[in-house]
């Protein structure tokens, strides 16, 4: 079945947050900003702890990255991450390292949120964004530490840029598509994370058409790589009018900052009943073993979204295919390939065992 935006009256911007030490391995198969499961897991966090006292319901999160640091070696080709050695084993040796990928980010994140406080005065509103923002300074973001905002004298945002807001939408589209048009261009210079299944489905049509068994991982690692291949031409020289054989180098990345990102679960295993299995952290709620399920998403400067909806993630769920997955209707201007819901929702649960291959 397709899968919408749950509704929203109005959006929350908190901007400028500034994370230290976020997780950068989302998944057993990439790197980089987290995944939007760990922002949706956020958005939850505050709509368990505020959301009942402050009437609002949270239903979807988009984020802008306006700075990034990962924290690797520099030099070479080859990076690594740069690990900490703790805790130490009881005589003092070095213990193992565990893996852990780690990175600072400047973020604004903006919440799609329902409720009656939306349609409030001025002071009113302002009273929940704050609390919203001061709940956030408290909490662990992807396994970061919110850090106090950037000082005007280190060419941080503007005390107007560094205010959180709770901003209402009208119910007219035209008025509606106004107001963001204003909105978005607070938001700059950054870019936005949305959601691309549309090009891994179109990648994956071209490939069938010179490679028949083509699968989506082949697709999906085609398309996260820069492929550069060498085209010959033949010319007459100047000169001598000899033919002469030139060879150019071009690569095939021209949609824009494409990224492989996860995207939420698959199942590996029926639905366990509380307390069936043994170690879990949860003895109240059901239990079942899943994996990765991946997508591609792009990175995008906010002034070219049109809508709300474009910028915003929301969790969606189908217990009996056993997929859990975060979605974004990003709709790409032509002439990029459109792709109805039907089809985003058939592709992943037709897909997520062939992605989920490469990790064993």
């Amino acid at each position: 079945m397709p899968t919408e935006l749950p509704a929203i009256n109005g959006v929350l911007v908190v901007p400028r947050l500034r994370i230290q030490n976020a997780n950068a391995i989302s998944s057993p198969l990439t790197w980089g900003a987290p995944a939007m499961s760990a922002l949706l897991g956020t958005m939850q966090s505050i709509e368990r702890s505020l959301g009942a006292e402050l009437g609002l319901s949270f239903n979807g999160v988009g984020v802008i990255c306006h700075g990034y640091e990962a924290q690797t070696t520099e030099g070479g080709y080859t990076r690594a991450f740069r690990l900490m050695r703790n805790p130490v084993n009881k005589d003092g040796s070095s213990a193992s390292i565990v893996e852990e990928g780690r990175m600072h980010l400047d973020l604004s994140l903006v919440f799609g949120v329902w409720g009656e406080v939306v349609g409030s005065d001025e002071v009113t509103r302002q009273r929940v964004a704050q609390a919203v923002a001061d709940r956030l300074a408290g909490m662990r973001v992807a396994g970061g530490s919110v850090m106090p905002a950037w000082p005007r004298s280190a060419g941080g945002p503007t005390a107007r840029q560094k205010h959180p807001q709770l901003l209402a939408l009208a119910p007219d589209e035209a008025v509606q598509a106004k107001a963001f048009r204003q909105w978005r261009l607070r938001w700059l210079p950054g870019f936005a994370l949305v959601s691309r299944d549309d090009l891994l489905l179109a990648h994956h049509a071209k490939l069938k058409a010179t490679q028949p068994g083509s699968s989506l991982l082949d697709a999906w690692l085609d398309l996260s790589r820069l492929n550069h291949h060498a085209q010959r031409s033949v010319s007459a020289h100047p000169q001598t009018g000899e033919p002469v054989e030139t060879v150019t180098w071009q690569h095939d990345r021209t949609a824009g900052w494409i990224v492989p990102i996860p995207v939420g679960y698959a199942a590996l295993s029926q639905l366990y009943s509380p307390g069936e299995v043994t170690g879990t952290r949860d003895h109240n709620t059901p239990f079942r073993f899943v994996e990765s399920v991946y997508s591609l998403g792009q990175w995008i400067s906010p002034h070219r979204l049109s809508r709300v909806n474009d910028l915003l993630w929301y969790a969606d769920h189908d217990p009996d295919a056993g997929l859990y997955r975060c979605r974004n209707d990003y709709l790409a201007p032509p002439p990029a390939v459109a792709v109805s819901a039907e089809s985003a929702v058939s592709f992943q649960a037709s897909s997520f065992a062939s992605l989920a291959v490469a990790q064993y």
